[in-house]
């Protein structure tokens, strides 16, 4: 490996040349509030070979640009090393304690890895290790559909082939990749409103969730609403309350 230290660098993907919302601009002002001595680096399409392969070339003719992201993002890591952000990514605190591993990310709940805020130095084994699943992969499938498996499954299966405890606690493994609890990166529970703050929380992801169909994307925003209502544990007893009984599952988005 070519760095010992990660460095101050931070990196964003911003693909499709649209404008950035409010909430999104917001977010990044964070940014330059605590990491004003970091460089900013967007990708996009003058930066990024978006026929890097198969898989992205085919996320970016069907307009999934969060998913051309989630290989981007590895190639930025990789190249030149730093830590990444989703432009939702609202940071609190300074990341400077974080430079020190030789890769970082965190927990999104108890079962899953997130990837809203992770970093590494450069040329680094385990983004190597993320970045190769994606070739020789394809975006369309046979049948048409998109393959639209979040990256954050794909990296907490991975992870859990090196020995990763997929329990929410912090973690080390063998190859240098620090794991920390959800209140590190990510605190804010998405599906059911509930927020997992602390001292400890460095970055807050407010869960744009720019990859969803828009029903779906209105459905959650219904959920965080009523948490503020009736409170995020009742959100959770309620829902199984009404699929109780029936052979219904809800995938949570």
């Amino acid at each position: 490996m070519s760095a010992t230290r990660i460095p101050r660098t931070i990196h964003y993907c911003w693909f499709g040349r649209g404008p950035k919302p409010k909430k999104i601009q917001k977010c990044m002002r964070s940014w330059s509030k605590h990491l004003g001595d970091y460089q900013i680096i967007e990708w996009n399409e003058d930066n990024f070979d978006i026929g890097a392969n198969r898989y992205v070339k085919e996320a970016y003719e069907a307009k999934k640009y969060a998913f051309v992201s989630d290989y981007a993002r590895l190639h930025a890591l990789y190249h030149q090393g730093g830590i990444y952000l989703d432009t939702d990514v609202e940071v609190i605190k300074p990341l400077d304690r974080f430079l020190a591993h030789e890769a970082f990310s965190g927990f999104e709940d108890e079962k899953f890895l997130q990837s809203g805020t992770m970093g590494a130095i450069r040329g680094h084994s385990w983004i190597k290790e993320l970045l190769d699943y994606y070739d020789g992969r394809s975006f369309l499938r046979p049948d048409g559909t998109l393959d639209t498996t979040t990256n954050t499954a794909v990296i907490s299966q991975i992870c859990e082939k090196h020995g990763l405890k997929l329990n929410g606690r912090q973690q080390k493994l063998s190859n240098g990749v620090v794991f920390y609890p959800r209140c590190y990166f990510s605190p804010y529970d998405y599906i059911n409103g509930g927020s997992y703050r602390t001292a400890e929380s460095h970055t807050i992801h407010h869960f744009a969730q720019s990859w969803l169909p828009l029903r779906v994307r209105l459905r959650s925003q219904a959920k965080r609403a009523a948490s503020r209502i009736i409170g995020p544990n009742n959100i959770s007893r309620l829902r199984k309350a009404l699929t109780s009984g029936g052979s219904s599952h809800e995938k949570n988005v």
